[in-house]
């Protein structure tokens, strides 16, 4: 079959620059998947690995007092989980947890959110409006992303956390708040301030108990742990009946870097458990992103011949006539390859 050759040439020739890893054992894929039988973590926070341990003695020596915690940590490594839980183990945890993201509002409007305004105190302001600090007022209040706070907004923010007062935005009126203050940044506050883009004395009154998240890149031990918390609870969601994941798959997931960190691998097993067609998740089931950057290739000659079909398909819109034209084959012999692996696309054409 002249078809059959050329294909399986166009796929070894995708795959022969990965050929040269190898692949894990399967046994120490089963003892991988073995370790996460029982679930581990601290509140909502899941994760086994030393690094996170020390995290969970933080917390809980950190919670019952009223100390500023500095949370730092890349983008999706589980910043307000933390925060959350600081406050839930604290005297404060009946009273308001109030969020608010400094990233999310340009300065003008930041001040604004942050200590509230009284009428008239800008175009628009047609009524007084409590700020966020009054709403937690008793409570805890999270910071996230300070390290986007404007200089006006940080000099008022430095004299809250000296004296927990404030005035409304066009108002002269002192209030003062009884408010636990957390903060999180994914930037070096420290070489922000070097930078002159953070006020040194605010840093200091903040920074009094600093608390790091690791990378999920530097607790890879956590991935299948997390991976399969994912999968539950997803599938319950979506109500699919998947409780496996192959072993081709996990090793995709173990060998990717997670730049957008545990957010990412959520967003990842959840894009799997929707395009799932059979019991387990499997490694074409996973975003592109997360098969392309894996320098494993896939383990039998089947699933490297279906996981190239299915990246043309993908570019192609699902359209196999498109797809056997580029790939320079006849649509039955794309067919076959899916009806063979039980594969139907997300459309038809």
């Amino acid at each position: 079959h002249p078809e059959k050759i050329q294909f399986l040439t166009l796929i070894l020739n995708q795959n022969a620059g990965a050929l040269g890893r190898a692949l894990l054992h399967e046994e120490e894929m089963e003892a991988l998947q073995g370790r996460v039988e029982t679930a581990a973590g601290f509140g909502e926070i899941i994760g086994k690995d030393p690094k996170m341990q020390k995290v969970y003695k933080l917390i809980e020596d950190v919670a019952p007092t009223d100390a500023t915690v500095l949370i730092q940590g890349e983008s999706g490594t589980g910043k307000e989980l933390v925060a959350r839980a600081v406050h839930r183990l604290s005297p404060r945890r009946d009273q308001p947890f109030v969020v608010i993201n400094c990233s999310a509002y340009p300065a003008t409007l930041l001040e604004s959110e942050l200590f509230g305004h009284e009428k008239g105190a800008f175009t628009g302001a047609t009524r007084q409006k409590p700020g966020r600090f009054e709403q937690a007022n008793g409570g805890t209040i999270f910071l996230d992303e300070i390290g986007e706070i404007p200089p006006t907004a940080q000099i008022k923010l430095l004299r809250v956390l000296q004296t927990r007062r404030f005035e409304r935005l066009g108002g002269e009126k002192t209030l003062n708040i009884d408010v636990r203050i957390l903060a999180a940044t994914n930037k070096d506050l420290k070489q922000e301030v070097g930078k002159g883009n953070f006020r040194e004395d605010l840093y200091y009154r903040l920074n009094v108990i600093p608390i790091t998240l690791p990378p999920l890149r530097e607790r890879q031990n956590d991935i299948p742990l997390l991976s399969h918390h994912f999968l539950r609870h997803f599938a319950a969601q979506k109500g699919k009946d998947l409780a496996e994941m192959s072993s081709g798959a996990m090793r995709l997931l173990l060998d990717y870097s997670w730049p957008g960190n545990v957010r990412e691998l959520e967003n990842s097993i959840e894009h799997a458990v929707v395009l799932a067609k059979g019991r387990q998740l499997e490694p074409w089931d996973l975003p592109l992103a997360v098969q392309r950057h894996s320098p494993i290739p896939p383990r039998t000659m089947a699933e490297r011949e279906l996981q190239a079909l299915l990246e043309i398909l993908e570019e192609c819109g699902w359209n196999k006539k498109l797809a056997a034209r580029r790939l320079g084959v006849s649509r039955s012999t794309i067919y076959a390859i899916l009806k063979r692996h039980k594969i139907t696309g997300p459309t038809t054409h």
